[in-house]
């Protein structure tokens, strides 16, 4: 197999839940070597986060596949120097720490593009490096919380509703290999300089969220919650079909909305005025979902989604990941894939996330075990001896 994009890209991850280490394994999956440093005592906290296994943590292998695993303890002198070391070669660094932790261990991005000049530092944070909130913790959650995400996601007349899923730390972290990538191709395409990417994980959300700053800066308007309803256009919801499960209907385009209401024998509402756009339809949402709710209701799921295909309009059933297993879409796709693992055999995980003609990338391993790499990457990248890598371990340092 041909290798990735970013082939002969030395990345040092030492960043720990989520984002960071996400955005380290999607720069892994498109052929960067990926060296994960972890502190020799406790590890990455992921390691014991969500399932497990016969003690080993399942998030971990997804998480952490194609990375060499190392220890070093930044607490310790000689742990900051193997780091420092460790820059010399590397061209990107992903930390999270809390602003000024990198400067107290003497790390700081001067320090460190002075030992590197062409380094890109990418620091993940909740708050940015900047303003009033920046030294406090910050997750995932206060970010779906703070974004304007949280106000608009539930039932009207329900609480603020939270993602059961790190959707925050998800995004930021395809947005922090973004920008880590445009910054490799401005120091390897202009001035040959690394620079710092400050990444603040309650920004990202706020561009998925579309125009609501704009609407409210010009129009006045906060948005409330419409449970599955859409306030841009209608019919779109969820439907429970005659068989128990549930569908998604989606009319974001004119004809597919005049296309939905056919099908469901109500051809009669597409000449009405207010149906002639989105916003007015979705202020008759009641009405619209009344006519193709029933019509979903009166049939099993798999005869609604045929005649939502046969018919050109967008439908999908509401799957539970035992059927995205199962779907010949995912399966076309290869969506979930079958990796050998040293723990487990062979094991299924999401792939890589899209697929490039010329230099696809691939999962290699999966999340090895704490300081599984320590003699590979120290002897190979410091040079280190056996007899020098025993006595760092004997002193807690790896």
């Amino acid at each position: 197999m041909a290798s990735g994009p970013l082939d002969g890209v030395v990345v040092l991850d030492i960043a720990t839940l989520f984002a960071g280490p996400l955005a380290a394994t999607i720069l892994g999956d498109y052929g960067a070597d990926v060296i994960k440093v972890e502190h020799p005592a406790k590890g990455d906290p992921s390691r014991s986060h969500g399932p497990a296994k016969d003690g080993v943590g399942l998030w971990w292998k997804m998480l952490s596949r194609n990375k060499r695993a190392v220890t070093c303890d930044f607490g310790r002198p000689e742990g900051v120097e193997l780091l420092r070391r460790l820059v010399e070669q590397a061209d990107v660094l992903i930390e999270n720490f809390r602003p000024g932790t990198l400067e107290r261990w003497g790390l700081s991005p001067a320090e460190l593009h002075a030992i590197n000049p062409g380094l890109v530092i990418a620091r993940v944070t909740g708050f940015g490096q900047e303003g009033p909130y920046s030294r406090r913790p910050g997750f995932g959650t206060l970010a779906e919380s703070m974004s304007g995400f949280a106000a608009i996601t539930g039932e009207p007349d329900g609480p603020p509703t939270l993602p059961p899923f790190g959707l925050a730390d998800g995004i930021s972290a395809l947005v922090c290999a973004n920008a880590i990538t445009m910054a490799l191709y401005h120091r390897d395409h202009g001035s040959g300089q690394g620079q710092v990417v400050d990444l603040a994980i309650i920004e990202p959300l706020l561009t998925i969220l579309g125009p609501q700053p704009l609407a409210f800066d010009q129009l006045g308007e906060v948005p409330s919650r419409t449970g599955n309803r859409s306030i841009n256009n209608a019919p779109r919801n969820t439907y429970k079909t005659r068989d128990g499960k549930w569908v998604a209907v989606s009319t974001s385009s004119q004809n597919i909305a005049e296309r939905v209401m056919r099908l469901v024998g109500h051809p009669e509402v597409i000449d009405e005025p207010w149906f002639k756009g989105g916003k007015s339809r979705a202020e008759h949402g009641d009405e619209l979902d009344a006519h193709v709710g029933d019509w979903i209701a009166a049939r099993d799921v798999a005869e609604v989604v045929s005649a939502f295909e046969k018919a050109e309009a967008a439908v999908a059933p509401i799957y539970d990941i035992r059927d995205v297993f199962a779907d010949p879409q995912y399966q076309a796709l290869d969506s979930i894939t079958t990796v050998e693992d040293p723990d487990f055999g062979p094991i299924r995980m999401q792939n890589v996330l899209f697929r490039l003609s010329r230099t696809p990338g691939s999962i290699r391993w999966t999340g090895p075990a704490l300081g599984a790499h320590n003699d590979e990457v120290y002897g190979e990248r410091l040079g280190m001896s056996a007899g020098e890598l025993s006595g760092l371990r004997d002193q807690g340092v790896i």
